[in-house]
């Protein structure tokens, strides 16, 4: 247990090393340390939603494997990432259901979103962390707030729109939100979302 570490999901962008993928950045828990994970776009996408905090119409795959889990009596105890290797994170999942305890292998990807939708901790090793991570300056709790939301709306900033969603007014924006969760068009809803958040605390587009 003395050589794990925690993290925290902190947010996503494009991945600059992958056409069509997205790096998940996974933070150090009290520490410095930044982990880029490269996920596909639908992991992706169901992280992103459950960080903006918008519920699908119908369950996505991993709100699916929750409910059936929980159905069952099964919890998501903790997600380990326990490898990297030709540049492959892999992870390991503990599920209990009050008299078992199982242990399956997972894509750290998959791990994620259901941990975040379960609240389970997530670990890894001081070894992953030192060979795979990056330092970053230590924020206030506010700042790094708001770095979540600002990466993800990174994520979708570089698709032009006319007129600029940035430019609506919040109601606006909660009509457009809405219409994009009817039609499940869950990767734009997550990107308006993360505008109309930014309006409602008073935040700056001027640099966007």
């Amino acid at each position: 247990m003395e050589d794990r570490v925690k993290l925290k999901v902190m947010g996503i962008s494009y991945s600059q090393i992958q056409a069509g993928a997205y790096a998940l950045i996974l933070a150090q828990v009290g520490g410095p340390f930044r982990i880029p994970v490269v996920i596909g776009a639908a992991e992706a996408q169901s992280i992103a939603l459950k960080m903006e905090g918008i519920n699908p119409p119908r369950p996505m795959t991993h709100d699916l494997f929750v409910s059936f889990a929980h159905a069952f009596g099964v919890k998501l105890r903790e997600v380990f990432i326990y490898k990297f290797e030709d540049g492959i994170f892999s992870s390991e999942l503990t599920f209990s259901d009050g008299e078992r305890t199982v242990t399956i292998d997972s894509r750290t990807s998959d791990g994620i979103a259901i941990a975040m939708r379960t609240n389970a901790p997530i670990y890894t090793t001081h070894e992953i962390l030192n060979e795979t991570g990056f330092e970053m300056e230590i924020q206030d709790a506010e700042q790094e707030d708001g770095a979540e939301v600002g990466d993800e709306s990174e994520v979708a900033d570089e698709v032009s729109d006319e007129p600029k969603l940035e430019n609506y007014a919040v109601e606006e924006l909660e009509r457009t939100l809405a219409k994009l969760i009817e039609r499940e068009e869950y990767e734009e809803a997550a990107r308006v979302a993360a505008i109309l958040k930014r309006k409602r605390d008073g935040g700056d587009f001027s640099d966007r």
